[in-house]
């Protein structure tokens, strides 16, 4: 039994590395040479336009790990249940409406006060129109990061990580490879919210808290990647519903860190973080 353990364990780290090291290869391929058309690097036309068009993958890099790392673990079967992951559904439903208006109140709820405390002006262009605010929540879904992210991030690597690391050691982890993976696309305007080196450098505090918020959700609602995908999607629906040009300054990053902080506070001190057996097939 204990040399079956090991080799679990020793399987899950390395499957880790490979997982990490293909997410970050497959994103930062893409990622790095955008960074460099949009300063005026010379490449052909047809691969200038690609980079630069909604079509460039490299916010896949996480789930392409995912499926490659598991098919070659687990073969077809493996990957199966990394998607049906989706549909657990074994847990008192009310978790999905905290997977939605917590990040509600910590992100959206961070523009609002720096709002409120004059660091940034009010933008209603979205809120003025509920229609394409509420189909903004689907395509954020499916286009901005969920989809892409967190059959990765939380579907593969974070169970792997809670076989041998306690639930905020996993989170701390997962959260700094999480922030680190997102440093090509600083230098590529307009495609993610922190284009300053020093906000970035803030905005790593605010993801790792939100890995920490979105391991309890996950450990909570059993490993549903449901929850998370509604997590991650309402965090960014949120901000982009308050600050529709999704620039992060920093006063706004620096109230994220606190809100996110306080929240982090109240799941520790409520014995949020509790280990729990989560399976890796």
């Amino acid at each position: 039994m204990a040399n079956q353990m090991g080799k679990t364990e020793k399987g899950n780290q390395k499957g880790l590395l490979w997982f990490f090291g293909i997410a970050f290869f497959f994103s930062w391929l893409f990622w790095i040479p955008t960074a460099f058309v949009v300063r005026g690097a010379n490449f052909p036309s047809g691969l200038k336009e690609f980079l630069e068009s909604p079509l460039n993958p490299a916010a896949f890099g996480p789930l392409v790990a995912a499926l490659l790392v598991t098919l070659a673990e687990k073969r077809g079967r493996g990957v199966l249940s990394l998607l049906k992951r989706v549909f657990i559904l074994r847990f008192p439903k009310i978790w999905l409406i905290v997977s939605i208006v917590l990040p509600m109140i910590v992100f959206g709820g961070a523009v609002w006060l720096s709002i409120l405390v004059g660091a940034r002006s009010p933008d209603l262009s979205v809120l003025s129109n509920p229609p394409f605010a509420l189909i903004g929540f689907l395509v954020i879904l499916l286009t901005s990061g969920p989809l892409q992210e967190e059959f990765g991030w939380r579907g593969y690597a974070l169970p792997r990580l809670q076989t041998r690391f306690n639930p905020l050691v996993s989170s701390v982890i997962l959260g700094i490879c999480w922030w680190i993976w997102h440093l090509p696309a600083v230098f590529i305007p307009g495609r993610f919210m922190a284009s300053d080196p020093i906000v970035f450098m803030f905005l790593g505090i605010v993801i790792v808290l939100t890995s920490v918020l979105m391991t309890w959700i996950f450990n909570q609602t059993n490993g549903s990647l449901l929850s998370v995908l509604l997590f991650h999607t309402a965090m960014n629906w949120s901000i982009w519903m308050a600050m529709p040009d999704m620039r992060l300054d920093l006063v706004t990053c620096l109230l994220m860190a606190v809100l996110g902080g306080i929240a982090v506070y109240f799941v520790w001190r409520n014995n949020g973080l509790r280990p729990i057996d989560l399976r890796t097939e």
